[in-house]
C-alpha cells in the first residue's frame, strides 16, 4: 500500500494513496496520522490495506485527486531519524580525493549518525537556508520506517520490523562539515532538516525489486532539469536495511516510527552518475585535479524520484528549490 500525510497541524492527516498516485482518501476512520497507525500497526495495517484495495478498484466515493504539493513528509516529524552510509563506495571516493584510505572496519561496521527529526521539509517545499557559502548539497537516499524493534534484533529477523519505505533528500552543508568533524563530536549544524518522498510504501509494492532488504531500482536525480545521476540502489549497497536496523538497535529499543536511512546511493560504475554534488566533485578532483561542479545556489532545483519497470513513479518525487532564509 501507499500512504501519505496531508499538511495539517504538526503531524499531518493520514492519506491512503492509489498505486498510480492519482487518487487519495483520508484514513480518519482508521488512524488520524501515520504515527498513530504505526503505534497500533497490528490493528491498523489490515484496515489500511483493505481501504487501499477499495481505492485502487475505484470503490471510494470520497476519494480525491492526489496532490503531492499539499503533502508533508509521510512522517512530518519522527521520534528518531538515524542515517547510515551503506554505500561504502561513496565513502571511499570522498576519502580518496583527500588522500585518505578508509579503515577496514568501514566494510564490516556501518557508519551512522543521528539526525534532526523534530521537523522535516515537505517533499515539494523549499530548502530555505541563510548562506550559499555553507556548501549546499542534496543527497538522494532510501529510508525505512520501522515498527517497534527490540534491542539486539539480529539481521535475520530484522526484516519483519520494516513496515514502510521512502525516498530521502538528506540536505548537507558541506563547507560546515570539516569544522564539526574536527571537534570529534559528529554532525550538527551541517545537517539541517531532511525531506522525504510524498508517499511511503509497504515493501510488497516493490515486488521482485525488494530482495534481501535492498531496493533494486534506479534512483534518478535531476538538477535544474538535467539528469545528474541514476545509480541502481540495489547494486553496491554494502549493508542492507536489515543490517542497518540491527546496527541501530544494538544498544537500544526502537519505537514505532523510527526512520533509518541508507546514505547516498552510489555505484562503482561511474557511468550511472551520482546522487550528490560532493561525490561528483570528488571524482573531478581524482580525474582533473580540482572540483569544478559548484554546490547549490539560491534558485537551484533538485528532483529525486524512482520509477518502476513500466516508467511509473513509485514514491512520487521530491521536488525542491533552494531559497534564501531571511531572519525575522
Amino acid at each position: 500500500m501507499k500512504l501519505a500525510s496531508l499538511k495539517q497541524g504538526r503531524d499531518g492527516q493520514l492519506l491512503v494513496v492509489s498505486r498510480d498516485l492519482s487518487r487519495a482518501i483520508t484514513a480518519d476512520g482508521i488512524a488520524p496520522t501515520l504515527q498513530a497507525a504505526l503505534d497500533y500497526w497490528a490493528e491498523t495495517e489490515p484496515a489500511l490495506q483493505a481501504l487501499y484495495q477499495q481505492l485502487n478498484q475505484g470503490n471510494c466515493a470520497d476519494s480525491f485527486a492526489f496532490d503531492p504539493s499539499a503533502c508533508a513528509s509521510p512522517l512530518p516529524r519522527a521520534y528518531q531519524w538515524a542515517d547510515g552510509s551503506a554505500y561504502v563506495n561513496h565513502v571511499e571516493l570522498v576519502r580518496k580525493a583527500r588522500g585518505a584510505e578508509i579503515p577496514a572496519s568501514f566494510w564490516t561496521d556501518p557508519l551512522m549518525y543521528q539526525g534532526m527529526s523534530d521537523g522535516f521539509i515537505g517533499p515539494c517545499e523549499d530548502i530555505c537556508l541563510a548562506d550559499e557559502a555553507w556548501g549546499i548539497d542534496f543527497e538522494g537516499e532510501i529510508a525505512i520506517i520501522t515498527g517497534d524493534v527490540p534491542m539486539g534484533t539480529p539481521a535475520e529477523r530484522a526484516d519483519a520490523h520494516i513496515k514502510l519505505l521512502m525516498l530521502v533528500n538528506d540536505v548537507s552543508l558541506r563547507n560546515l562539515i570539516p569544522g564539526e568533524l574536527n571537534k570529534g563530536f559528529g554532525f550538527f549544524q551541517s545537517k539541517p532538516a531532511s525531506s522525504f518522498s510524498p508517499v511511503a510504501i509497504s515493501p510488497d509494492e516493490l515486488g521482485d525489486a525488494w530482495q534481501d532488504t535492498r531496493v533494486h531500482h534506479r534512483l534518478r536525480v535531476h538538477l535544474n532539469g538535467e539528469l545528474f545521476g541514476e545509480p541502481d540502489a540495489g547494486t553496491d549497497m554494502t549493508f542492507n536495511f536489515a543490517q542497518l536496523l540491527t546496527h541501530v538497535s544494538f544498544s537500544r529499543d526502537l519505537c514505532a516510527g523510527s526512520i533509518i536511512g541508507s546514505g547516498t546511493v552510489s555505484n562503482v560504475d561511474r557511468s550511472t552518475g551520482s546522487c550528490c554534488l560532493a561525490e561528483r566533485r570528488m571524482l573531478e578532483v581524482l580525474d582533473q585535479g580540482e572540483a569544478r561542479t559548484p554546490f547549490m545556489k539560491f534558485g537551484d532545483r533538485v528532483r529525486i524520484e524512482m520509477l518502476d519497470a513500466q516508467g511509473q513513479s513509485i514514491f512520487g518525487a521530491i521536488d525542491q528549490q533552494v531559497t534564501k532564509y531571511e531572519a525575522l
